[in-house]
Formats: C-alpha cells, structure tokens, sequence
C-alpha cells in the first residue's frame, strides 16, 4: 500500500462537530487532488457531528456517517495548509502548535488573499501568516447554539466559502 502523497489541509473549528466537519465534506467533493482532514480546538474526542450539521450535509446531497471528532495535535500541525474557521483558531494555533503558524489562516481570508501560484506550498508561503494579524471579519460564526436554519444558513456560507477556496487552490498534480 502507498502513502497518500496528496497535499493536505486541514479544517479547523471549536469542537469538530459543525463547521470544520462541513467544510471538510464539501471540500473533499470539490477538490480531489487534496486530502482533507478535520480538527478542533476544544473537542470531545471520537464524538459524531451534531445531528443539525448532518442535516445540514443531507439537505446538499452529502453525508459522513464514520465522521468521529478530532483533537488538533500533532498530527494536523503537519498539514500544509491550516484552515480556521475563527480569529481565535489561529490564534490558538499559534500558541499550541507555532510550527503550523505559517500554514494557518481563515477560510474568509484564504479565500481573498491566497494567490495562485505553482504549487500549494509556494502560494501559502506568499502569504506570510505567521505575522498577518487576524482580523474580526474573517469569522465563520459558530451555528452551535442556534436551531436548524442557523445551521443550514451556516452550510450555505460555508459552500460558498469552500467553493471559492478550492478554485483559488493550485491544481496538485
């Protein structure tokens, strides 16, 4: 068996139960030549998604039945890019894992600035995230606590926000 030499990126929200575990769904249907993985910062570990963001995944033709929740560790810092959901997932990024800083920025910001260069690495070096200071607007809000339309709402923005990230995304092969 070979190792996967895909490039990697991996989601990241609060509890890996709604957004990271989303965006990662969508993104593994748009963009193939990558593998994606999912992750929190605050996780109940080997826990399924909530049942509102499994709807939310069914109302768009896609599901993750084995999906259990992620702690970020070790294992995700190594990815070669880092996506957050919120300011204050880079922020926890950089002070867990500082060996993953410039590789982790939010999907909003990824999503306006990442330029299209040859190959993942270089386009995500270009950007300098080690030293770019966060901003509010570049928060995906957390359906957590909010009813079923919250979390749909949720699923839209975060389709829309997937699909511009995997066309700015170099083509890997």
């Amino acid at each position: 068996m070979t190792a996967d030499a895909r490039p990697v990126v991996c989601f990241v929200c609060t509890g890996n139960a709604a957004r990271s575990v989303m965006a990662r769904r969508m993104f593994t249907e748009l963009a193939p030549g990558y593998r994606a993985t999912s992750a929190g910062t605050l996780v109940l570990e080997g826990h399924p998604m909530s049942s509102r963001t499994r709807s939310a995944l069914r109302d768009r033709g896609l599901a993750d039945p084995d999906h259990r929740s992620r702690q970020f560790g070790d294992e995700q810092a190594v990815a070669d890019l880092v996506v957050a959901m919120e300011p204050d997932h880079v922020a926890w990024v950089r002070r867990h894992h500082p060996e993953a800083a410039d590789r982790t920025a939010t999907l909003p910001r990824l999503v306006r600035d990442l330029p299209a260069l040859g190959t993942l690495v270089e386009s995500v070096a270009a950007l300098g995230l080690a030293a770019v200071e966060v901003e509010p607007w570049e928060e995906v809000v957390d359906p957590a606590s909010g009813d079923q339309a919250v979390f749909d709402a949720c699923a839209v923005e975060m389709s829309r926000l997937v699909e511009a990230l995997a066309a700015r995304l170099p083509d890997p092969a």
